[in-house]
């Protein structure tokens, strides 16, 4: 049998430094792979893991400044606060909640990227797009007069971080055997979720420095008690808020360049891409179309002056699926020749019972994950921040300043690193054991530590040393992120498991979609209860949302005359 070799496409347009063919024991060059096949053992020995490698570790850094520019938001609201910008806690959480919204809302035009548009390029420019939100909070940071629209439209644009998880994955899932689909896509997944980490880290830090001289702008006094990870920072302390932004840029820069060089297409996997800019192009095309589809549903749901205000309240609920089904129907409004013969090719995964039964099953765990990363940090400020005590005669309870007030830039990080930590953990866990009963197990978790979590909040919004009761809420919510951090990686193994490869990608994307969702309802939900003075009531609601995806998992997967059974 003849030798088979990773040859470049010299003739298809795009393909960036091809040549005519590959001489025996030549590495393939050339952005453009027309021959892969992973299941196959002497090619995946002989040179898929290789390539497979490369583009992984250049996939992950990448996927982690996406994290990182989506949602920093959950960070630098709690230092606008700190820095006295002239806004209300109700419009913080907004900020942050926008970002979700549009994080989630652009993973799915993102989840079909891959098969349209090509893996390479597809990742190397949503990843070079961060740039225009990392600058552009950066220079709205400087002042504290910006207006609060400005800083809203940086959060949307911040989405384009959220959306670059589903192609990233969907990406990485066609470079790897079924066999390694766990590991492959836990270390994609959870490597890079440490963009959370690192922007609860890296920002608090930054922000202490003049790292950019007169280019980054003057510092901003601080009006309240702020701190990094290694201490607090006293109140007039100078600030340079703006680096939140700006510090993005030294990483996202050389990114751009290696992703270029370094990253693949699979013409297997998108063998209809035409050339670079075309693929580009679309991809451009299908974000604007999404970022549009966004800022009505925002534009509905915010109150007045940033919106009408018809879906504020409890018609939240309405804004992400009207969102998502708008994105789904302008999507193919604007799609012509090959690339709508292709979206509606992948649109059969709608079809398919289980991708909604695993578009569920991903909300409780990475929508668990991302909506907490998001609204904890300004949880503990509201409610360890102040003291709470009941004024029998208003009815009605007063907060004050909490002198003992533990600060979020200081301890919010813990549980989100916990989360990216174990993710690959889950993954190889599952690939041992089955993605269902691990899923399972978690989910059990998640609704005991939620109901109990909700219970402490409870007491804590109450009391008038909040304090008292920090360090059994942060250790709920360790474990709330360990939970749903070992069933990120479990849930993409069942999908690894249950789909073919056709479907893979879409349905990983897909559910990445819906489950990014969680980072708009989570600091909308907490802030709402917060405001209402129940904060216990959201996470009561999230238990019984986690009890009902432990049924579904068992009807599909683990019941003995499951649909599928896993194991």
């Amino acid at each position: 049998m003849a030798r088979a070799k990773l040859r470049p496409i010299a003739a298809v347009p795009g393909a960036a430094g091809g040549s005519a063919g590959v001489r025996p024991g030549e590495r393939p060059r050339g952005a453009d792979i027309a021959d892969w096949r992973p299941e196959d053992e002497t090619f995946w020995a002989r040179e898929g893991r290789r390539v497979a490698t490369r583009n992984l570790w250049i996939s992950i850094p990448s996927l982690l400044c996406g994290f990182a520019v989506w949602l920093m938001w959950g960070i630098i609201t709690v230092q606008m606060a700190n820095a006295g910008f002239p806004f209300t806690p109700d419009q913080l959480f907004s900020i942050a909640a926008i970002s979700g919204l549009s994080g989630a809302t652009l993973r799915i035009p993102a989840s079909f990227f891959i098969r349209i548009c090509g893996g390479r390029n597809t990742v190397w420019l949503t990843t070079a797009l961060l740039m225009i939100p990392a600058l552009g909070t950066g220079i709205a940071l400087q002042d504290k007069n910006t207006p609060l629209w400005l800083f809203q439209l940086m959060a949307l644009l911040s989405g384009i971080g959220g959306g670059n998880f589903a192609c990233s994955m969907a990406n990485i899932s066609t470079f790897y055997p079924k066999r390694l689909q766990g590991t492959a896509l836990g270390l994609n997944a959870g490597l890079g979720n440490f963009g959370v980490t690192t922007s609860q880290l890296l920002i608090p830090a930054v922000m202490t420095l003049g790292l950019f001289g007169a280019l980054g702008g003057d510092a901003l006094p601080l009006t309240k008690d702020s701190a990094t990870l290694i201490g607090k920072i006293a109140a007039g302390t100078p600030t340079y808020v703006q680096n939140a932004g700006f510090i993005w840029l030294l990483l996202l820069v050389p990114l751009a360049v290696v992703g270029w060089f370094g990253l693949n297409n699979l013409r297997t996997v998108s063998p209809n891409i035409g050339s670079t800019g075309s693929a580009m192009g679309k991809i451009l095309t299908l974000y604007v179309v999404a970022l549009v589809v966004s800022g009505i549903g925002l534009y509905l749901y915010l109150p007045a002056p940033s919106g009408l205000g018809l879906l504020s309240g409890n018609g939240m609920w309405a804004v992400p699926p009207l969102v998502t089904v708008g994105t789904l129907f302008a999507m193919k409004a604007v799609a012509s020749g090959d690339m709508k013969a292709n979206l509606s090719k992948q649109f059969a995964i709608f079809r398919n019972k289980h991708t909604w039964s695993m578009t569920a099953l991903y909300l409780v765990t990475f929508g668990s994950f991302i909506g907490f990363s998001m609204a904890v940090p300004l949880s503990i400020t509201v409610i360890f921040g102040n003291t709470h005590s009941f004024d029998a005669a208003a009815n009605a309870w007063v907060h004050a300043k909490n002198p003992n007030a533990p600060s979020a830039l200081m301890y919010a990080w813990i549980g989100p690193f916990v989360g990216a930590l174990i993710r690959p953990v889950g993954g190889w866990i599952s690939d041992k054991l089955g993605g269902s009963i691990v899923t399972q197990v978690i989910s059990l978790v998640l609704v005991v530590a939620s109901a109990v979590t909700g219970y402490v909040m409870h007491l804590a919004y109450q009391s008038a040393t909040p304090e008292s009761y920090f360090l059994v809420f942060m250790l709920l919510f360790i474990l709330l992120f360990a939970a749903s951090g070992i069933g990120n990686g479990s849930t993409f193994r069942t999908v690894g498991f249950v789909f073919d490869q056709d479907q893979r990608g879409p349905v990983l994307g897909w559910t990445s979609a819906i489950g990014g969702y969680g980072s708009f309802i989570a600091p909308v939900v907490i802030g709402q209860q917060i405001k209402a003075g129940t904060p216990e009531f959201a996470m009561y609601g999230f238990a019984v949302f986690y009890a009902l995806c432990i049924a579904i998992n068992w009807w599909f997967y683990l019941r003995r005359n499951a649909y599928i059974r896993n194991p």
